[in-house]
């Protein structure tokens, strides 16, 4: 489940970030429940996936420098004796 976490931090961040309104590293931590450390993990994920993130120091938020998409879809099924139940179906849009 851990990695779902994560897909729920990066979307937290990426809507965060899309408003341009993050605040410093250490505020937006603190703001996510999450250590600084991490939060530069997760943008650090985002730019692999080529997201045009940079800092503003005098607006103190993280910022898009063009539009960026990302789409969160997760599913999760469990097959025994034939029968398939689906646990979880979300799916998360974020422009």
């Amino acid at each position: 489940m851990n990695k779902i976490k994560t897909l729920e931090n990066l979307q937290k961040m990426h809507l965060l970030i899309e408003s341009e309104c993050t605040g410093r590293p250490l505020n937006l931590a603190r703001r996510m429940n999450l250590s600084e450390r991490s939060i530069y993990n997760l943008i650090d994920l985002l730019k692999d996936f080529d997201a045009p993130i940079e800092y503003s120091r005098s607006r103190k938020t993280y910022y898009y420098t063009r539009p960026f998409r990302i789409d969160f879809k997760i599913s999760l099924c469990v097959t025994s004796n034939n029968e398939v139940t689906e646990l979880f179906s979300g799916s998360y849009l974020s422009y």
